[in-house]
């Protein structure tokens, strides 16, 4: 037996698979299921900014219209079951770590920095291990500069870390102009992980219809390039954990990803495809590649293939396009 254990923002996790926020992880029934399966760790379906400010805001309206004005109120109208999303999510965590006895990750999916970061606090003491912030900032905005983009994320990190001591990932997309100068930036903020990347709705057209639909809701082995090329750029270059998400479909995208530097993966498209079983066959298949390299721990490997340590670190760049699509090139190398 290989011994696959990592430490993920300063956590110790059985193995380096961790189950993405997704449907799967919404109810304390997939959580158990995903544990059962063998996961290292779980990330909570995420909790939206606008339920958060929603609630808050219709708690304030209810203690108007009852009378309630004092600020000794505050506190039950916070725990109150008429915070049907919020309450709900709290009691999840709860739940989950009364439950499991594999990390809990929360999720928060979030484009402001304003109203809603205290609730942060409530995530940490409903005893949640650690906190993700899915930023979800689709630079579409025509008025906004590719400054006050980026100035949104790190006014975000500085509100939510002020307030919990639990580690915070962030989860971001690979929209950006400067992302390896930004990812850098932002390793040096408190945040002990950077995930990358997430997935934005995708939109599609039906032409028989004319109207808009969801276009490749999961992902496909395909989009493992992405964030195999940036972790393994930003490989010994980052000041925090790096963690895979989207494209690990099988045990061998583990084995890429782990050795351009990732400390996990987050999955879940492939076991929306294949069931919950295909963790177990992950995590087999892991093993039967560090044994047939004769590795014995993850650590062995771990950014092996990495920019900053490969032979050839041009790999990772536009050279390598050059090489493969252009005959001239490729004839003179």
């Amino acid at each position: 037996m290989k011994n696959l254990t990592v430490k993920y923002m300063g956590l110790a996790l059985k193995n380096p698979i961790v189950a993405a926020s997704s449907g799967l992880t919404s109810s304390l029934k997939g959580i158990k299921a995903l544990e059962d399966s063998g996961v290292g760790a779980v990330v909570i379906k995420s909790l939206f900014e606008e339920e958060i400010i929603m609630e808050t805001q219709d708690s304030m309206n209810r203690m108007q219209a009852t009378g309630f004005i004092y600020p000794e109120t505050m506190e039950y109208f916070d725990f109150d079951e008429i915070e049907d999303p919020v309450a709900n999510y709290i009691k999840l965590i709860s739940d989950a770590k009364r439950e499991v006895n594999i990390p809990v990750i929360a999720s928060i999916n979030c484009v402001t920095a304003h109203k809603w970061p205290d609730f942060a606090k409530r995530i940490q003491e409903a005893g949640a291990d650690a906190l993700e912030l899915n930023i979800f900032a689709l630079p579409s905005d025509f008025n906004r500069t590719a400054e006050e983009n980026e100035k949104l994320y790190f006014d975000i990190i500085e509100r939510v870390t002020s307030l919990v001591s639990i580690p915070v990932a962030v989860k971001i997309s690979h929209y950006n102009a400067s992302l390896a100068s930004f990812l850098k930036r932002l390793s040096e903020t408190p945040i002990k992980s950077i995930v990358l990347f997430n997935r934005f709705y995708n939109p599609d057209i039906d032409i028989n219809t004319l109207s808009f639909t969801a276009g490749n809701v999961l992902s496909s082995p395909s989009d493992l390039s992405m964030p195999l090329r940036w972790i393994a750029i930003m490989s010994e270059r980052v000041s925090c954990d790096l963690a895979a998400s989207t494209g690990i479909h099988d045990g061998n995208a583990v084995a890429k990803v782990l050795l351009a530097g990732a400390s996990v993966v987050h999955v879940a498209s492939t076991l929306y495809r294949n069931g919950l079983s295909r963790v177990g066959e992950m995590l087999k298949d892991l093993e039967t590649w560090m044994d047939s390299m004769e590795y014995t721990t993850i650590d062995d490997f771990k950014g092996k293939m990495s920019q900053a340590k490969t032979f050839n670190p041009a790999a990772y760049e536009r050279v390598q396009f050059m090489k493969y699509f252009n005959p001239h090139y490729s004839s003179n190398l």
